[in-house]
């Protein structure tokens, strides 16, 4: 069946999708569109259910970044899940184009983060600051490309613009984020951000999963592709 978004990996336990760029993950008005929304639409049509079809939401992606995003099944999957994300014992890889200096080769950075509700952003604060919260990522730079530098990302932590707001505020912005710095004209289709591998216990069987997700046609006339 035809659907909004790449099936990467399902059984009765799981579902993992390829979020493209512009879709919320979820926290929408009913009458919009979200990823959630959809993938309990495709649910429902794949195996013909009646009534209410359960999806939780194990991982979330910002709207304008694409790339993996988890849900679970069942109740007893979601809350397995969500304790390994909780724990940090899930491997979240990301890939960014960092304009516009050259980024250093690699590092690994730990900042206090809040949320100003009133501009809809994130800031970096000092420890201490109501709501802040630790942020931590290492990164490695890949490769040079047209539009910048290609990073990869280990996520530590998962706060809200956390990648966005640890480059942005050090100067090398993601390509397109003009939210924290980027130039929105030089990314068509989103920001330069993709959640690129996922890696995580399975919570039903004694298996490590590790999904891979393509990168978005946008990437490759911004100079990288798949093969990178």
């Amino acid at each position: 069946m035809n659907t909004p978004f790449p099936v990467l990996y399902e059984d009765n336990h799981l579902l993992a999708v390829v979020k493209p760029a512009g879709l919320p993950t979820m926290g929408v008005a009913p009458t919009k569109p979200s990823l959630l929304s959809l993938a309990k639409q495709y649910i429902k049509q794949k195996y013909a259910k009646p009534g209410n079809v359960y999806l939780g939401t194990v991982s979330r992606l910002d709207a304008p970044v694409t790339g993996i995003v988890l849900f679970a099944r069942t109740s007893k999957a979601a809350a397995r899940l969500t304790a390994q994300f909780r724990t940090r014992t899930v491997q979240k890889i990301y890939w960014a184009i960092i304009c516009p200096k050259p980024v250093p080769p690699s590092d690994t950075w730990r900042d206090w983060i809040a949320k100003d509700e009133r501009h809809r952003r994130m800031h970096v604060v000092t420890e201490g600051h109501p709501g802040a919260k630790a942020a931590e990522l290492s990164y490695w730079s890949r490769t040079a490309c047209k539009s910048g530098r290609l990073v990869e990302i280990e996520l530590k932590t998962g706060r809200k613009h956390q990648i966005r707001l640890q480059f942005g505020s050090r100067g090398f912005p993601v390509l397109g984020d003009r939210k924290y710095g980027g130039n929105a004209a030089h990314f068509s289709a989103g920001i330069a951000l993709h959640a690129r591998r996922l890696t995580f216990a399975h919570p039903a069987r004694d298996e490590t999963l590790q999904l891979v997700s393509s990168l978005p046609h946008s990437w490759n006339r911004a100079g990288v592709d798949n093969s990178e």
